[in-house]
């Protein structure tokens, strides 16, 4: 679904004549683009439509509810025009197989893909929280991918350090990594404590990276876009 350019650009703004102008740029340089509460919740459904007019649309609102809300939410993104959309992992082996087999249904229309979120890229080992202290992060995220996917939801969101454990231990699953930035990168503000260039992501095993501020927050985006691909020229192949 993303063709040659395995880059989703997070549109993490908050207005959205800039978001639309952005994917309208970053059209063809990109293989879709993001979208998450911070925008959605102001603007819903249409957004989307006239987000995905330009690229796919990768649907990041991270559901976790009760097995039925979290089906009726990831339908709706469906219909609404998007083509990957995010769940939490933790949401439970349930609900887990239900997502899969609506995914399995959606894809009979159009491609589909939900997307498990394991351990989330702004935490550390400090910062986990306690009911996580029983395990390393990696493990975590080893053991998250594994339940999604014996539950049918291939997709798996892993900061780019647990790329190649989980290629290992899933080789089939589609692994989209946020938390990467160029070397040169220095973004103000940046949450994001387990980062990886997107030539070096790729190369570890990622399927799609996704990459916000480099972008969006930089005086020339397409040309930061450009540079980007530049640089993973190659390197997924």
């Amino acid at each position: 679904m993303l063709s040659e350019r395995p880059v989703f650009v997070a549109l993490d703004v908050d207005d959205r004549d800039q978001a639309v102008s952005l994917a309208k740029q970053l059209k063809g340089i990109v293989g879709g683009f993001k979208l998450g509460p911070r925008l959605l919740v102001k603007e819903g459904e249409s957004l989307i439509k006239d987000i995905a007019a330009h690229g796919p649309v990768f649907v990041d609102n991270k559901y976790y509810d009760i097995p039925n809300t979290m089906e009726s939410a990831v339908r709706a993104t469906f219909e609404a025009g998007a083509s990957f959309c995010t769940v939490h992992a933790t949401c439970g082996e349930e609900a887990l197989t239900r997502l899969g087999a609506l995914e399995q249904d959606l894809c009979e229309t159009r491609p589909f893909l939900v997307i498990a979120v394991t351990i989330l890229t702004s935490f550390s080992p400090e910062t986990m929280p306690s009911v996580f202290a029983d395990k390393k992060i990696r493990q975590h995220v080893i053991d998250l991918a594994k339940l999604s996917y014996s539950c049918g939801v291939h997709g798996i969101v892993c900061s780019p350090y647990e790329i190649a454990d989980i290629d290992l231990a899933i080789p089939d699953s589609f692994i989209v990594a946020p938390g990467v930035r160029m070397p040169e990168d220095n973004v103000a503000n940046d949450d994001q404590k387990r980062v990886m260039s997107p030539r070096e992501a790729l190369k570890e095993g990622a399927s799609a990276l996704v990459i916000g501020r480099p972008i969006v927050a930089a005086e020339d985006p397409v040309g930061a876009a450009k540079r980007i691909m530049e640089s993973i020229e190659g390197s997924f192949c």
